[in-house]
């Protein structure tokens, strides 16, 4: 299956997509505002971060000017980027005069503990408070952008623990465990995108190919957790294909 034809993007999506391009070409300039966790932030990557990727990619594509401005911060959970937008007076403003919002969260939310180890019922209990915790995300970034059409797309992973050959390295059990729990967090980003007529664009997809098959180890830093150039190369060109095709 293709990526277009994973993201399941409602019809109302489609028409609040449009409205960024009519309602919001009044100017020349776009802003694009990331939140999220140590992905979007850059970490252990030592290179351009996906955000203002984005940015550049979408810029060529349109010839328009565009603006990303990163409030990703390394470790956050959903419950972090939500004080975000409720006490950060920088975020909040950067966020009322978005014109798209990327936020890619929910890793931290269900972090590999010691404790849990790969038995995935002990991690399960964590996904209704990241579920209730992206829909108020969501809301909250919608209060804000009230007064102008905004686009949020919500982005999930190709793995939230550790991917690849590292993940492999940990043996089947931790393997498994690391499918299973990306698959319960992706379900739950997916959904709340569906649910709030935003994206939602298919890291795993984008990674490990259509049918997720593939080894992403080479999208991966050396601490096999986070994307190193190509890893972000490849988000970037995954998110602003979202945005440019609905420009269009």
């Amino acid at each position: 299956m293709r990526l277009w034809a994973r993201l399941g993007l409602a019809t109302a999506g489609l028409a609040a997509m449009g409205c960024f391009a009519a309602a919001c070409g009044t100017s020349r300039t776009w802003s694009i505002v990331a939140l999220g966790d140590s992905v979007p932030r850059g970490t252990n990557c030592n290179c351009g971060p996906y955000p203002p990727l984005t940015g550049d990619d979408l810029a060529a594509g349109t010839g328009r000017s565009v603006t990303a401005t990163n409030d990703a911060v390394a470790g956050a959970t959903t419950a972090d980027v939500l004080r975000q937008l409720n006490s950060d007076a920088a975020v909040i403003g950067h966020v009322r005069t978005a014109n798209a919002i990327e936020i890619e969260v929910g890793a931290n939310d269900v972090a590999y503990s010691e404790s849990c180890g790969t038995a995935v019922d002990c991690y399960t209990p964590r996904i209704p408070a990241l579920e209730e915790n992206l829909a108020t995300i969501i809301a909250r970034a919608r209060e804000l952008t009230s007064g102008h059409k905004v686009v949020i797309v919500l982005l999930d992973y190709w793995s939230v623990w550790l991917g690849g050959q590292y993940a492999a390295a940990e043996g089947p059990a931790y393997v498994n465990a690391a499918e299973e729990m990306t698959d319960r967090v992706d379900a739950t980003i997916k959904a709340a995108a569906a649910e709030s007529d935003s994206y939602y664009v298919d890291l795993r997809a984008a990674f490990k190919g259509p049918d997720y098959a593939y080894d992403e180890t080479h999208f991966l830093s050396s601490d096999g957790d986070h994307p190193n150039a190509a890893g972000h190369e490849q988000i970037a060109k995954a998110v602003a294909a979202v945005l440019d095709s609905a420009l269009r």
